[in-house]
């Protein structure tokens, strides 16, 4: 038990409090339920501060119920997420801040979510580690509705457990219970700690490192990112007894609940993990990560939408929209081998593009006038223009595919998947 000196001054301290405004300023975000915007937080902080920062100390502080948001899933589920107002986002990140220097000492090094210097590739590298060693029986445990059900009781103890500061502990339990507002009804949240908060990682964290610290006693090996945690084993006998007893020790010791449909025992080719999926390389007699299909289907899917013909945006914004939303697909998935999926991705976009350059144009002349500055010549760039609109024709079975070549949408800004991709990983691991 480490007995903390002064958190909550060091929490409301002028300078943590700038970083935390700072912070939930830049992730922009909706409101809460008083309506409040990021725009107009500093105004409202100004003239509120002071009697705000007082209340905390004086154990006064009510918090504002979180407003009510369904998310929905890619699998066609419904997430739902608790928004607190812009001012309790501040505070919860401010607390965050001095916390998570502190707790995270006591944190193992198999949890890779939602910690300072650790991501999702460390948590697949650690995993294709124990593939590689030959631990190919695998256990996927699925807590149900976790950030619903978390027991208050029970991670509030650990909390003490960790930081042994009642006026801290007072504030984070008021975050816990302040209650849901959904469809303007209040309900009172007597369990869990709602997603969308920025406290929920750490605290999720606090409740889940018991988990990390009972599978190690175990000397099993396994990866926790946030609250999918999976672990490996090398028989199918040892992966029957380990999902038992550990299904009964999380339901007993943690007070949450396993869910038996969506948790199962695989192997590494039938595993989705953090988007990612598993091969054998057979040549390099090696396991191997890649985007999983649903990754990239999702991600096809997101370019798709992006490059609607009916959508009326200029061509230059949606290339920067485009160019956003490949750099962090690429960035997220780096570590996989995708070669031949971005080859094909790169040539379907390319041909949608040149689709909305066909539109663009709309009539024979300025077609005519625009593949003939793109260097075709007059009687074949007149021909095609009065192709009409059968644009995935034009676009690619006559001279605009040629026109409008991979280099000129270079020019034009947009990033090809696969020289990106290429360009990152020989910066990254070469």
């Amino acid at each position: 038990m480490h007995i903390m000196e002064n958190l909550l001054d060091q929490i409301l301290d002028r300078q943590n409090m700038y970083q935390a405004f700072k912070r939930v300023c830049s992730n922009k975000g909706t409101s809460g339920v008083d309506g409040i915007t990021v725009d107009e937080i500093d105004r409202y902080i100004r003239e509120n501060w002071q009697r705000i920062k007082v209340e905390i100390k004086e154990r006064r502080y009510k918090p504002q119920p979180v407003l009510r948001v369904e998310i929905p899933k890619p699998n066609g589920g419904i997430r739902k997420l608790g928004i607190p107002t812009v001012m309790d986002r501040i505070i919860q990140q401010a607390i965050v801040q001095v916390l998570s220097p502190i707790v995270d000492k006591e944190f193992s090094e198999f949890s890779y979510g939602f910690r300072p210097n650790r991501n999702c590739e460390m948590a697949i590298v650690k995993l294709l580690e124990y593939f590689n060693d030959g631990y190919l029986w695998v256990i996927d445990i699925d807590l149900e509705k976790f950030f619903d059900t978390v027991p208050q009781d029970k991670l509030m103890s650990l909390v003490h457990n960790i930081i042994d500061d009642p006026d801290t502990e007072s504030l984070i339990r008021k975050f816990l219970q302040a209650g849901i507002m959904d469809k303007g009804e209040f309900q009172p949240s007597k369990a869990g700690t709602p997603q969308g908060g920025n406290l929920s990682p750490l605290l999720s964290n606090i409740m889940l490192n018991e988990l990390d610290k009972e599978l190690e006693s175990r000397e099993l090996n396994f990866v926790r990112y946030a609250d999918d945690c999976i672990i490996t084993v090398k028989s199918k006998a040892a992966a029957k007894r380990v999902m038992q007893s550990v299904t009964s020790w999380i339901e007993r010791k943690l007070g949450l609940k396993v869910n038996a449909s969506k948790s199962k025992i695989t192997r590494p080719s039938n595993l989705k993990y953090l988007g990612f999926g598993f091969w054998k390389d057979g040549r390099a007699n090696q396991w191997k990560a890649r985007p999983h299909q649903d990754s990239i289907k999702s991600f096809k899917n997101k370019l798709k939408g992006l490059t609607q013909r009916k959508w009326s945006i200029s061509f230059t914004e949606r290339l920067k929209k485009l160019n956003q939303v490949i750099r962090g697909w690429i960035n997220y998935f780096l570590i996989g081998s995708m070669k031949g999926v971005l080859t094909e991705i790169d040539s379907r976009l390319r041909t949608r593009l040149r689709m909305i350059i066909w539109k663009m144009w709309k009539v024979p002349s300025k077609r005519q006038w625009g593949l003939q500055k793109l260097g075709i010549d007059k009687d074949l760039a007149r021909l095609t223009s009065y192709c009409g609109d059968r644009y995935y024709f034009v676009a690619t079975k006559t001279c605009v595919s040629r026109a409008i070549s991979k280099d000129i949408l270079t020019r034009r800004g947009l990033i090809s998947l696969l020289d990106y991709y290429e360009h990152r990983r020989n910066v990254r691991f070469n």
